[in-house]
Order: C-alpha cells, then sequence, then structure tokens
C-alpha cells in the first residue's frame, strides 16, 4: 500500500511538471528583410495588397512606435539577436566601415566588427537552455552558422546578408535546403518547413525564428503576381509592381503558417511576433510620410512595422503608441517563457509583456532610445542629408516626442518634435536650445555607459567640397 501511494505522488508530481512545460507559449518570432514601416495595409499601403496579415493584426495588437536596432541589417539583426546596442558587439554595418569614396569622407570611421562572436549568448541560447526546441529558417547574417550560436536546427541560415547563392527561384543554394521541385519559391519553402517544424514539435514549446529573405533585393516576385500589380495603379507611396507582387506573397505565407497553428489546435498557446530589420530601400518603397530609406537614422530607416498575435491573450484590435525597440525583444521571450536571464548576461533593453496585455509597462515610455553609428553609408538620396550618403557618423536620441540627430564631423544638430512632425522637416534646434541640451545630455550619457567609440581622427584623403 505504501508503495502504491509513493508511486501515485511521483506519477502526479510528474504529470504536474509536464503540465507546467506544455503550458510554455511556443513563439514565433518572424523577422523580414527590408521591408518599410507603410507597406502593410493595416498601416497604410493602398497599393500593396497583404489581407492575411490585416485580419492577423485586426485579432491582435499594432504597435505604432516600434524601431529597428539599426537603420540597416547586420548591426539591425546584431542588436535584436544579442539584446544588446551596437557598441557592445561593434556590428555598425555589413562588411567594412570605410563605405563611400574617401574623398568624401571627412573622418577616419570605427572599425566595424563582421559577426557576433560565438560566445555571445543570443536568444537562440536563452530559449534552447531554457528548455525550448529551437530553430531559424532564412537569413541569419551574424555568423557562419547559427547552430554554433544557439540553435538546435537551421534552415537557410548562414553569414549572408540576401539570397545571393540563386535568389528567390530554385534552384537555390542554402544550408539544409533540400528543393524536389524545379520553380519552388524561397518564401514559400521557408513557410513549408516551418509548417513541417510545427507538425512535429507541437507537443513540446518551440521557439521559431523566422526571419524571411524577403523583401531584400533581388527583387524576384512570381510571373502572376507581378502581372496583377502591373495592371493596378500605384499610389504616391508605392510604384514597384515587381515589390508589391513579392510582398503579397509574403503576406500569403505568413497566413499559412497562422492558419497550420490553428489546424493543429496550438494557436491558443502561440505567440507569433512580427517585426523588420530595418525601413524600406528608398527605390522600393517611399513610406511617406516618414524621410528617407533604408540606412538612413531619419524615421523611415529605423520606424519599423510591428505586431503581435497570441488568441485569447492579445485583445483584438488593440493599439499600442508606447515606443519599443529590436533590444527589447530579447527580455520579452525570456519572460514570455519564463527564462530567468543569466547573472552575467547584460540586457539594453526591457520586456514590454505587460503591453501586450494592455497594462502599464515595467519602463518608461519617455526612456532615451539611442542609434550609435560611427562610420559612412554610402549611397544618399534627395530626402537624406546629401547624395553621397544615406548617414555620416552620428548618434540619433528620441526621448518622448523629441528626437535629436548629432554628427560628429562637423557637431551639427537637427531637433525633431514627431508629434506635430513625423517627416522631420523642420530642425527646430535653434527655437528650442534648452532641449536640445536636455537631449545632449542624455546622449553623451549613454555613450559614456555603453563606451560608444567617437570617430575623431581626420582622414587625410579628405579633399574639401567633395
Amino acid at each position: 500500500m505504501k508503495w502504491l501511494f509513493i508511486t501515485f505522488i511521483f506519477l502526479s508530481l510528474t504529470f504536474i511538471s509536464l503540465g507546467k512545460e506544455r503550458q510554455k507559449p511556443n513563439i514565433i518570432f518572424i523577422n523580414i528583410d527590408d521591408m518599410g514601416w507603410a507597406d502593410i495595409g493595416a498601416f497604410g499601403s493602398q497599393y500593396c495588397k497583404t489581407p492575411n496579415m490585416d485580419r492577423i493584426i485586426s485579432k491582435g495588437m499594432k504597435f505604432t512606435n516600434a524601431y529597428a536596432g539599426a537603420a540597416n541589417c547586420a548591426p539591425s539583426r546584431a542588436c535584436l539577436i544579442s539584446g544588446q546596442a551596437s557598441p557592445r558587439h561593434g556590428v555598425y554595418t555589413v562588411n567594412s566601415s570605410s563605405r563611400g569614396d574617401a574623398k568624401t569622407r571627412k573622418l577616419i570611421p570605427i572599425k566595424n566588427t563582421n559577426f557576433l562572436p560565438e560566445e555571445k549568448q543570443t536568444f537562440g541560447h536563452a530559449m534552447s537552455e531554457g528548455g525550448y526546441t529551437t530553430i531559424t529558417l532564412g537569413k541569419w547574417h551574424v555568423g557562419k552558422d547559427p547552430l554554433k550560436q544557439g540553435f538546435q536546427y537551421n534552415v537557410g541560415g548562414n553569414h549572408l546578408g540576401g539570397p545571393y547563392t540563386g535568389g528567390f527561384h530554385s534552384t537555390f543554394k542554402f544550408p539544409n535546403c533540400e528543393v524536389k521541385e524545379d520553380g519552388t519559391y524561397l518564401t514559400d519553402y521557408l513557410t513549408d518547413r516551418a509548417i513541417e517544424f510545427i507538425q512535429g514539435n507541437k507537443a513540446k514549446p518551440f521557439f521559431m525564428y523566422l526571419p524571411y529573405f524577403a523583401m531584400h533585393a533581388p527583387l524576384q516576385p512570381k510571373k502572376d503576381k507581378h502581372e496583377k500589380y502591373r495592371k493596378l495603379s500605384p499610389s504616391p507611396v508605392h510604384t514597384k509592381a515587381v515589390y508589391a507582387a513579392m510582398l503579397e506573397t509574403l503576406d500569403e505565407n505568413i497566413g499559412r503558417l497562422v492558419r497550420a497553428l490553428e489546424t493543429q489546435g496550438i494557436a491558443q498557446n502561440t505567440v507569433v511576433l512580427f517585426t523588420t530589420d530595418n525601413g524600406g530601400v528608398w527605390e522600393h518603397s517611399r513610406n511617406w510620410p516618414l524621410r528617407a530609406g533604408k540606412g538612413s537614422y531619419y524615421e523611415v530607416g529605423i520606424r519599423v512595422p510591428t505586431w503581435a498575435y497570441w488568441p485569447g491573450k492579445i485583445k483584438a484590435g488593440t493599439v499600442c503608441d508606447v515606443p519599443i525597440t529590436a533590444l527589447d525583444f530579447y527580455p520579452t521571450l525570456l519572460e514570455l517563457a519564463g527564462i530567468k536571464k543569466k547573472e552575467n548576461k547584460i540586457l539594453d533593453g526591457a520586456s514590454f509583456v505587460a503591453l501586450l496585455h494592455d497594462q502599464k509597462p515595467k519602463f518608461d515610455p519617455k526612456r532615451p532610445l539611442v542609434w550609435h553609428f560611427p562610420i559612412y553609408l554610402q549611397k544618399g538620396n534627395p530626402e537624406c542629408q546629401d547624395m553621397l550618403f544615406r548617414t555620416r557618423p552620428g548618434s540619433i536620441i528620441r526621448m518622448g516626442d523629441w528626437k535629436l540627430h548629432q554628427y560628429f564631423e562637423n557637431g551639427s544638430l537637427e531637433l525633431y518634435n514627431l508629434k506635430n512632425d513625423l517627416s522631420e522637416k523642420e530642425n527646430l534646434a535653434i527655437q528650442y536650445p534648452e532641449k536640445v541640451q536636455e537631449l545632449l545630455a542624455a546622449l553623451k550619457k549613454w555613450r559614456q555607459e555603453k563606451k560608444a567609440p567617437v570617430p575623431t581622427n581626420l582622414n587625410p584623403e579628405y579633399v574639401h567640397g567633395k
């Protein structure tokens, strides 16, 4: 009798433990490449058709003030995946920081670090060590092999920043991508593999990082979709049929993914998070009223479409205006998963789980948000400071409705009130000197705390007036 009682207690505790494990939510984190703030219908697009995301957003939460970690892909992803600001890992751009004609660069830029070191803990490490089955599908870009950077399964991820081994139409060559049929489209393929993973791992908690290669160049849509948009009248913001066609295919696949959760009966225990790595490419998608494009630290380069979907947990149709950044996703994932942060792990963001439940955040909504870019990024456009560079070395800070740009070449300052001037057209630095000094002091304090390098050495190749 005593033996039966002990067995009963053991089995009861086991079932309780398993029950707790099953209660942990599955998490799918979608990160799109080079997709702009106004590209989704729910965010204002009149030309691009995104009925699936529009429907999902209407049943979840839309973030109107969400920001990437940087204005181009490598540093943005390094911030997102490590949970740390750029000065902590040194990834500021893709490849060399000496971008553009040397004769036009007044300063010697800070040296760039190409990849996150393998010993730096990513959110893949955290989720794997926290009892989740983890997979990444698509663009990795912060190292050569995501399996050495925390993930248990990898489909397509390596050091490449775009679909450069075959494009979007098979036969493409990415790690663990076994394409059986010619004509397979890369976005479709990654979704197929994602659904297969969901079907095979629905019995226990999983974390899926889904960084599609879309919408990165080369723009290669499906033929039928391309023909459809060529017949439609463009909008002032969107004029590229090839871009809209690729976006509609992406939208269809996100719809397929969510329907798979419903079919498998796990939708209510699965959080879906969506963001993009930076703003849209100026030539592909203007995203007005925001100014400039990818690579610029005006709003369009860093403000990104972001939404969350969790049936029964996130109230349908909610809109969140509290500013969040890519740095906030790592601590948010930890809180969602019930995983404690490692004592030696530095995180520069804050969890926004409370926001998902329509509650007051644990952080100050007017906290300083900072971007540090001590290098050059060539190829400007008419909405940048000049046509030579999308951005020159500088730091940017947002506090509340105010945003300050500081540039290191000449110490120039630009102050904008985003509430009244989302397009950043009217520089208010002269009218509001006290506000400038307030933001500048906060910016300098941040740089000191993060040990952020500032370029000061003059470039001997620089030719004045170039």
